[in-house]
């Protein structure tokens, strides 16, 4: 066994209202250089929709992540016998129209136009060439277009539903989406670190964060095409790839990344993990179907004796056990069961996880009252607008069972507070929904605490970095005492 910590993520997207403020958090500290215009390290995607960059989930053209060949792990996208022939070409790179050419204004034409009697207007500068450009394209385009013959249609996830279903999710009349907010997975089993020629990308060992050394980069683009998600991106600038390093600074002084802390709907948590790496390849090489368990038997139990003995040779602090033991991550995840990865099936084993949302409900009219389908306690989890398969190929790797059970028991738990505060639903019934959802009355009040009520204590379990035991192995841990991660003090550039 051997145990190692690492900060985890859950989205509860039954509370997202898609209004970016993360993305502007992020954007504001991170990504405002030059050559990092059209990156988005966070971003808040709706679903149905092709998201940003478009159809990144269409990993028969991007070829991310990992597959299984010969009974082995391989990645998609290169490999030692592949690295040569594509190591200064990878056919599988989205291309700037994939993402959008990041624009500005020429705002010294409102300043300087000659008197007219037209109002003068800024026209958009492309912020790559500099010259005049027509915009296609920005980086939430398709916001809100859930429905739309353009990019709710072009949704990789709809393969398996039924024509009828398309209609269904389609029609103006029972239209709906929901948001999808993205950030670096910081994966288990990262390909964009195994695809990195010049071994620049790496995770680190105290908490699993998942960096790029500038310094090492030479840009070659693999952890571009290699992640499936497509959270690496590549500065035409510097000529080095980026990406989201969970505001590790910030973290490392006991402050939750800028995306979480600036959430107004507070879906994002943060904890601590304890898994166990020796079981990675393992997991990631377990049929499709059996993924999700697998996943989720690869994260141990922090009250477990002997997970703490073995954890405790392994060095892991005592105050990251504590933290361990106060995880929010821990309980939706392993306890609940309310939380999953997307798309699993891309076998990086991703660490952040996401509680599904409840939609509204297919209903029927009459002509004079509109009716439920059914009169079953969960009806409305089959019936509802956003299609089961739909959710189950983003979260479930194509199953629906798993999304099934987190749906039922989100909707237990609040029929048994309906019965609580509302008192519409009797109390036995309401016992009843819990019952048949696999939820004690003691769960669905965690449970309803920690979504509802929680402070930003309970949401952020940050335990303390020990710096000094992460840097003690290389330099004097005293001359390094006040850092908060960054071991170099200039900017990243061109060349060697």
């Amino acid at each position: 066994m051997n145990i190692r910590s690492q900060m985890s993520m859950v989205f509860h997207l039954d509370k997202c209202i898609g209004c970016h403020t993360c993305s502007i958090a992020c954007k504001n500290i991170w990504t405002d250089r030059k050559g990092t215009e059209y990156m988005w390290f966070n971003n808040v995607e709706t679903k149905p929709g092709t998201g940003y960059p478009t159809k990144w989930e269409d990993q028969t053209s991007y070829r991310g992540g990992w597959e299984m060949h010969k009974g082995k792990l391989r990645l998609k996208s290169t490999g030692r016998g592949r690295i040569i022939a594509n190591i200064f070409h990878n056919p599988s790179l989205p291309s700037m129209d994939d993402y959008y050419e990041p624009w500005t204004y020429d705002y010294q034409n409102l300043f300087n136009a000659p008197e007219g009697d037209d109002q003068p207007t800024a026209k958009p500068i492309s912020m790559v060439t500099g010259e005049y450009i027509d915009i296609e394209a920005g980086p939430n385009w398709d916001d809100d277009l859930g429905g739309s013959p353009v990019y709710g249609q072009n949704d990789p996830n709809l393969e398996g539903l039924t024509e009828e279903q398309k209609q269904q999710l389609f029609a103006i009349q029972r239209l709906v989406f929901f948001y999808f907010p993205r950030i670096c997975n910081h994966c288990t089993n990262p390909a964009c670190v195994a695809s990195c020629p010049s071994g620049a990308l790496y995770k680190r060992g105290e908490d699993g964060i998942v960096l790029i050394d500038q310094n090492r980069c030479r840009g070659w683009r693999s952890c571009v095409a290699a992640c499936p998600y497509k959270k690496t991106y590549f500065n035409w600038s510097t000529g080095k790839s980026e990406k989201c390093l969970l505001c590790f600074p910030r973290v490392e002084t006991g402050q939750a990344p800028a995306c979480f802390h600036s959430c107004v709907g507070r879906i994002r948590y943060l904890g601590v993990v304890l898994y166990d790496a020796e079981r990675i390849e393992e997991v990631a090489a377990l049929p499709r179907e059996e993924l999700i368990d697998g996943h989720r038997s690869l994260i141990l139990d922090p009250n477990n004796p002997l997970v703490i003995e073995e954890a405790m040779k392994a060095g892991i602090p005592e105050s990251t056990l504590k933290a361990a033991r106060q995880s929010p991550v821990y309980r939706f995840v392993k306890e609940w069961k309310l939380a999953l990865p997307p798309h699993i099936e891309y076998r990086t084993l991703p660490m952040l996880f996401y509680v599904p949302p409840m939609s509204a409900v297919t209903a029927s009219y009459d002509g004079k009252v509109v009716n439920g389908t059914s009169e079953e306690f969960f009806h409305d989890i089959n019936d509802s607008r956003v299609p089961m398969q739909f959710l189950g190929n983003l979260f479930g790797a194509g199953y629906t069972g798993k999304i099934e059970y987190a749906m039922r028991k989100q909707k237990a738990v609040r029929w048994y507070r309906r019965a609580l505060t509302v008192g519409d639903i009797d109390m036995e019934t309401a016992k009843r929904i819990l019952h048949e959802a696999d939820c004690s009355i003691e769960e669905a009040e965690a449970i309803y605490r920690l979504t509802s009520l929680c402070t930003a204590e309970e949401r952020f379990v940050i335990p303390p970095a020990h710096r000094e035991t992460a840097i003690e192995a290389l330099q004097d841990p005293m001359t390094r005492k006040q850092e908060v991660g960054f071991g170099f003090m200039s900017g990243p550039r061109r060349g060697m």
